[in-house]
C-alpha cells in the first residue's frame, strides 16, 4: 500500500504541480489563484479527473464555403454520394477520438442545409444558390451522428446574411425581397437582419421551431448572438426611445436576449431536452486586472450570456475563447463563476496552429486543455473541424491518446426539473458474438414525446462487478438499440453492465451479469492501468516489482 502511495504522490507533483504553479504565475488576481489553489486543498489532482465520465467534447462542423464540408458540390448521383461519404469519413474520425457533440451549421447566410418553407438551400451544397442537393443533408448528418453515438446540434447564425451580392443570387427566394424589413446594409456591402425589431426575433425563432418541429436533432446553437463588430458602423438605433425607461446599451442587450428568450419559448414546448446554446464571445466583461473594453460580451456587442444562463434561457454555452495567456485564463475562471450551474463549455482556438492562421504551438493548446479539465467546466470545444482532423501540430493525436482515450457522456440537464432517472435494463445476456439487454422503462413524469426516447450505455472491465462510475470502464454511448455486437467492441472483456439514459442526461442503475460462480476479486496492477492511461505522454511511473513491496522503491520509466 505503502508503494501505491508513492506513485500516486509522484503522479501528482509531475501533473498538479506544474499546473498549479502555471496557474499561480499566470493568473495575477489573486482571486484566480485561490481558486486553484482551492482545487488542490481537496485533492482534485489532475490524474483523477483527468477522465471524467461526464465531458461535452464538440467542435464546430462548418460548412459555410464548404470550408470543412462540403467539399465535393452534389450536382448528380454519383457526386451525391461522393458528398455523402465525405461526411460519414469526417464523422467517423471524430469518433475515434471520442468527441460526442457535432455542431453542425445548418442556418449559413440566411439559407439553410436542408428543405425549408422559410428559407431557400445553401449554395455550398451544390455550388448554386437555392439549387436542391438532391437529399436531405440535415437528416443525413443527423441519422449518421446518432448511428455514432453522438449528438448533433443545429449551428444557427443569426444576425449576419452575408453580402448584397450572395443575398442576389438567391433571387426571389432572398430573405431580402421576402422580410426586407428585417434586414440592413452596413459597410462593405455586408446585410445583417436588425436586433433593434422584435420581427427578428419571431423570425429566427421560425427557423429554430421549423428544424425541431422535423428533425431528431439534440441542440440548437446560435452563433453571432450580438450586434455587428463596430468595424460594419452598422446601428439600428434609430429605433431606440428612451420611453422604453432602458439606456441605450441596456436596451441593446435586450434586443439580443429578446432573440434568445423567443428561441427558448418556441423550442422548449415542444421538446423540452433540446439543448440551447449558443457562442458568445470569449471575454464576458473586463476583469479588476484584465480590462477588454473593446472586444467582450456585454459592452461590445451587447450579449448578456451571464442573464441567459440565470434565467436558463440557455442550458449551456460555448464561448468562442480563441485566445492565450491573460486572455484566456482569468477569463476562463470568470466563466465559471457566471455559470448559474450551468455547462460553459470553451472553444479553443485550434486553428492557430496553422502556420497561415497563426504561431501557436501544441502546448500552448494543451495548457488551455488541462486546466479548462481541472476546472470541471463542462467540456472542450474546437474551432474548427479541419484543423482538427488534419492533425495540426498534432493536435488530433493529442486528443485522442492523451485527453479522450475513453468515452464520455454529455451533462445532465439537472436545470430542467425532469431528473428522474429511468429504470435500469430488465436483463443483461451474453452470447457468443453479441451482448444483448431488455427495454428499461423512462421515469413517469417525463416529457411524453415519440423522439423522447431511452438510450443505453455500455460499460465493460475484468474486474466484477463493473464500475460504471469509471470513465475507463465506457465502451459504447448512447446505443439506440438493445444489443452490442462484440465485433464493435475491442478489447473484449470479462465482464458487461449496461444503463438506461434519458434526453435529459439522467441515467439509470445498471444491470450486471450474475456473479460468477466461485469468482474471487483479481489482483489490479495500478502501474500498468496508469501508462496504459498516460500513453502518448511522456509522463513517468513508478513501476511495482517485487521488491516494492517490502516498501522498497521502484524504478523510473
Amino acid at each position: 500500500m505503502k508503494s501505491i502511495h508513492n506513485i500516486w504522490g509522484m503522479i501528482v507533483l509531475f501533473f498538479y504541480f506544474p499546473i498549479a504553479l502555471f496557474a499561480q504565475t499566470t493568473f495575477t488576481s489573486q482571486h484566480y489563484s485561490n481558486a486553484s489553489a482551492a482545487s488542490a486543498s481537496r485533492g482534485e489532482y489532475l490524474y483523477e479527473r483527468q477522465h471524467p465520465l461526464r465531458e461535452t467534447r464538440a467542435i464546430w462542423l462548418t460548412t459555410i464555403g464548404g470550408l470543412d464540408w462540403p467539399r465535393v458540390q452534389a450536382t448528380d448521383t454519383r457526386s451525391r454520394e461522393r458528398q455523402k461519404q465525405e461526411l460519414v469519413d469526417i464523422l467517423d474520425n471524430y469518433k475515434k477520438a471520442n468527441i460526442n457533440t457535432v455542431i453542425f451549421q445548418t442556418r449559413v447566410r440566411a439559407a439553410l442545409m436542408y428543405p425549408s418553407k422559410i428559407e431557400p438551400w445553401e449554395l455550398s451544397l451544390t455550388g448554386t444558390a437555392g439549387r436542391d442537393p438532391g437529399y436531405d443533408p440535415l437528416a443525413f448528418c443527423i441519422e449518421e451522428c446518432h448511428k455514432r453515438g453522438m449528438e448533433i446540434h443545429c449551428w444557427v447564425v443569426c444576425i449576419p446574411i452575408g453580402t448584397a451580392e450572395r443575398q442576389a443570387k438567391y433571387g426571389s427566394a432572398s430573405i431580402v425581397r421576402n422580410r426586407r424589413e428585417l434586414v440592413k446594409t452596413a459597410a462593405n456591402q455586408e446585410m445583417f437582419m436588425i436586433p433593434g425589431r422584435p420581427e427578428t426575433a419571431d423570425y429566427i425563432a421560425s427557423i429554430c421551431k421549423e428544424i425541431v418541429e422535423n428533425y431528431d436533432v439534440d441542440g440548437i446553437s446560435l452563433d453571432y448572438i450580438r450586434y455587428p463588430e463596430s468595424t460594419f458602423r452598422f446601428s439600428d438605433e434609430e429605433l431606440y426611445s428612451s420611453q422604453t425607461g432602458l439606456s441605450k446599451s441596456d436596451w441593446k442587450r435586450e434586443n439580443i436576449t429578446r432573440i434568445v428568450r423567443r428561441v427558448h419559448d418556441v423550442v422548449k414546448p415542444i421538446k423540452p431536452w433540446v439543448k440551447l446554446s449558443s457562442s458568445p464571445i470569449g471575454k464576458y466583461r473586463s476583469l479588476p486586472r484584465f480590462s477588454t473594453p473593446g472586444w467582450n460580451c456585454y459592452d461590445a456587442v451587447w450579449q448578456d450570456p451571464k442573464h441567459w444562463l440565470e434565467q436558463n434561457y440557455q442550458d449551456l454555452l460555448f464561448p468562442m475563447m480563441y485566445y492565450k495567456d491573460n486572455n484566456f485564463y482569468p477569463f476562463l475562471f470568470n466563466w465559471k463563476e457566471i455559470s448559474a450551474g450551468h455547462p460553459v463549455i470553451p472553444g479553443l482556438g485550434i486553428y492557430f496552429l496553422d502556420p497561415r492562421e497563426g504561431r501557436w504551438v501544441l502546448n500552448d493548446v494543451r495548457q488551455e486543455m488541462h486546466t479548462v479539465r481541472n476546472l470541471g467546466i463542462g467540456g472542450l470545444a474546437f474551432y474548427r473541424g479541419e484543423f482538427f482532423t488534419r492533425n495540426f501540430k498534432g493536435i488530433y493525436d493529442t486528443a485522442c491518446d492523451e485527453f479522450f482515450p475513453y468515452p464520455a457522456l454529455t451533462s445532465q440537464m439537472t436545470w430542467m426539473g425532469y431528473n428522474a432517472a429511468p429504470s435500469a435494463p430488465s436483463y443483461l445476456a451474453k452470447g457468443e458474438e453479441a451482448l444483448q439487454w431488455g427495454a428499461a422503462q423512462p421515469a413517469s413524469n417525463h416529457f411524453s414525446h415519440p423522439h423522447n426516447y431511452l438510450l443505453y450505455n455500455v460499460y465493460s472491465s475484468n474486474v466484477y462487478p463493473v464500475d460504471v462510475t469509471r470513465s475507463e470502464n465506457l465502451i459504447a454511448v448512447n446505443v439506440r438499440s438493445n444489443q452490442l455486437s462484440f465485433s464493435r467492441i475491442a478489447p473484449k472483456r470479462a465482464y458487461y453492465a449496461v444503463t438506461a439514459i434519458d434526453r435529459f442526461g439522467n441515467e439509470s442503475a445498471s444491470i450486471q451479469e450474475a456473479k460468477p460462480e466461485g469468482y474471487r476479486p483479481r489482483n489490479i496492477n495500478v502501474p500498468r492501468l496508469i501508462n496504459r492511461d498516460l500513453r502518448g505522454t511522456k509522463s513517468r511511473v513508478v513501476t511495482i516489482s517485487s521488491d516494492n513491496k517490502k516498501g522498497k522503491k521502484g524504478k523510473k520509466k
